[in-house]
């Protein structure tokens, strides 16, 4: 009999097992970890060696409170970013930040502590979360905030799931004019404009991101097409609400060879000079400005059999901007290619301990898994460490340990207090145990 697998979002698979109930408070009881949609790339949301069983939050999914007036939400830990989107943004409200993708839970959310497109100005999840319920290692249940077990709520923002199961949230959402997006789109023709261009946007407009093409080179590298939004005023906005997209399907996994350097060069190369005009201005649909990824479902069967990883990565603004073509240069030279390059602007670093944003530009590119994929993230790593940034634990799943200590200073004071509420690391993941040398 064939064991049964879990995978993120790479489809890089484990042995495991998920168990769900609509009772996370019990489910959690026994539990090693809890993984919400599995939408986190890398082995974050996997199960340690041995211990395959997981509880699934998916059906823990109900709003247990909402204040019009304040925007404060409290919902169970599997409650989806694409209900609350479905449920609030007709109400006049919306998630405090906007992730790559909807298709994710409030407690995962949590736990990578995720940013958006408007980490430049309003931070990431966690600066707006103001309280947790959990099952800590014990088994005691545990609600903390900024006054209410700080330490604990500190480590566990961006915590990966390692301090403690995450039963429900409370949050505060944003207020909005309309449902809408009155986004522009600018052609940018080398990485040095196109970071000047991101900074000069970010006192203007509260979402920014850019695609950039991260196999050109010489005066060309890193040219790309910067996106701006806001939401949308009255005036300047359809009446109705915005209806949900629908999703076509990638129905079964594709060839190996499918993206390689060639079809990466044509498929960049197409998209940037079929950007036309330069400058475009359109009021958007909601989904397709904000997760333009999940308009086809299952798009991740497009790396073939081996699945693929997602190498991010935050270039501090101390290294300069110089720092973004270096980084450029290495994926190149070392062969590395890419369909998606996504660059943001980051702002200050959040209170979570293990956060990954802090001031300056982060890079996201998917990478197809091959035999010479360990050996890429190992250059790129050691690129990061020397320019003083750090890689997103989210969508990791080759950092080696050493390389992991070598970029987060804050990570003895996460140790210190997981020690403190698990002394015996009963709450452990396939990625503690390779980052964090967790026992399996």
């Amino acid at each position: 009999m064939k064991q049964p697998t879990l995978s993120g979002w790479g489809r890089i698979p484990v042995p495991g097992r998920e168990l769900r109930s609509e009772d996370l408070e019990r489910l959690s009881r026994d539990a090693v970890l809890v993984r919400g949609l599995g939408r986190s790339y890398g082995d974050s949301s996997l199960p340690p060696p041995g211990r395959p069983l997981v509880a699934s939050s998916a059906l823990a999914d109900r709003v247990l409170a909402f204040a019009p007036g304040t925007g404060v939400l409290r919902a169970e830990a599997g409650f989806t970013l694409f209900d609350l989107n479905r449920l609030f943004w007709p109400r006049g409200f919306c998630a405090p930040v906007a992730p790559g993708t909807q298709f994710i839970t409030l407690g995962g959310m949590v736990a990578a502590d995720v940013h958006g497109k408007n980490h430049h100005r309003d931070g990431s999840f966690g600066s707006h979360v103001l309280g947790l319920r959990m099952r800590v290692a014990d088994g005691r249940l545990i609600e903390c905030s900024r006054e209410r077990e700080p330490e604990l709520f500190r480590a566990t923002l961006g915590g990966m799931g390692l301090t403690g199961h995450i039963l429900e949230v409370e949050c505060r959402l944003f207020r909005i004019p309309t449902p809408w997006i009155h986004a522009e789109s600018e052609r940018i023709g080398d990485i040095d404009r196109f970071i000047e261009a991101l900074k000069e946007a970010g006192p203007r407009w509260p979402y920014t991101m850019g695609w950039i093409d991260c196999l050109s080179r010489g005066a060309r590298m890193g040219r790309g097409i910067l996106f701006r939004g806001r939401w949308a005023e009255p005036g300047e906005a359809p009446a109705r609400a915005p209806r949900p997209l629908l999703r076509p399907t990638i129905p079964f996994v594709m060839p190996g060879w499918l993206i390689d350097r060639w079809s990466v060069r044509i498929h960049n190369a197409l998209r940037y000079h079929g950007h036309v005009p330069r400058v475009r201005r359109r009021i958007m649909h909601p989904e397709s400005f904000f997760y333009p990824l999940d308009f086809m479902r299952e798009w991740n069967r497009l790396y073939g059999p081996r699945g693929f990883t997602q190498y991010q990565c935050v270039l501090p603004d101390a290294a300069g901007h110089g720092a973004a073509r270096r980084f450029l240069d290495l994926l190149t030279r070392r062969g590395g290619a890419s369909m998606l390059c996504v660059i943001k602007d980051c702002g200050a670093e959040g209170i979570g301990l293990l956060s990954f944003p802090k001031p300056g530009i982060s890079i996201a590119l998917d990478i197809p898994v091959r035999d010479g994929t360990q050996v890429l993230v190992d250059a790129l790593n050691e690129l990061v460490i020397a320019e003083g940034g750090r890689v997103y634990l989210a969508k990791d799943q080759f950092t080696r340990p050493q390389h992991f200590r070598a970029m987060e200073p804050r990570l003895p004071e996460f140790l210190r207090i997981r020690a403190r509420w698990d002394p015996q690391r009963r709450l452990r993941s396939a990625q503690s145990v390779r980052i964090l040398q967790d026992a399996p």
